[in-house]
């Protein structure tokens, strides 16, 4: 069975850069949840109850999911990233279908193309990346240490 390596944090990187990267990080993990909630909220706003159910465990998995991301999950960091880049395609895409027909069209492109640069920040800003490294080392850290007083290799 073959392990997918985790990324490395570079050991150049300066700790205040990692720390300057905590806010933007939970600002861009904030951004994200309230962008994958908003049509669930606005229905519900307007009476709209129909899947009350489905929407709210939709809401629970996506905390949970960035939850792990601001933990330090690489795998959580990759399924968000890849869900960012796939809605945020699809949902452009659906809005400038709409968009010939209505004006609302537009401001459901307006979300696909926020839904990308979200996706696009959490890789692409040196800070954020930087924060979310040292995350991981000290969750892959911890984790080797509690294997090796666990007695496991």
């Amino acid at each position: 069975m073959s392990q997918t390596r985790r990324p490395t944090p570079s050991s150049s990187v300066p700790p205040t850069l990692a720390e300057r990267g905590r806010v933007p990080t939970l600002a861009v993990l904030l951004c994200i949840f309230m962008l994958t909630v908003t049509p669930f909220l606005g229905g519900l706003i307007q009476g709209q109850t129909a899947n009350l159910a489905r929407n709210i465990l939709y809401a629970c998995a996506t905390a949970v999911l960035l939850g792990q991301v601001w933990r330090g999950s690489v795998w959580a960091w990759r399924i968000t990233l890849s869900l960012c880049m796939a809605a945020g395609l699809l949902v452009f895409i659906a809005g400038m279908l709409a968009g010939s027909v209505s004006w609302q069209g537009w401001v459901i492109s307006v979300a696909g193309l926020a839904f990308l640069l979200l996706g696009t920040t959490l890789v692409a800003t040196p800070s954020i990346r930087a924060f979310l490294d040292t995350r991981w080392l000290s969750r892959t850290s911890a984790g080797r240490q509690a294997r090796k007083e666990g007695g496991r290799p």
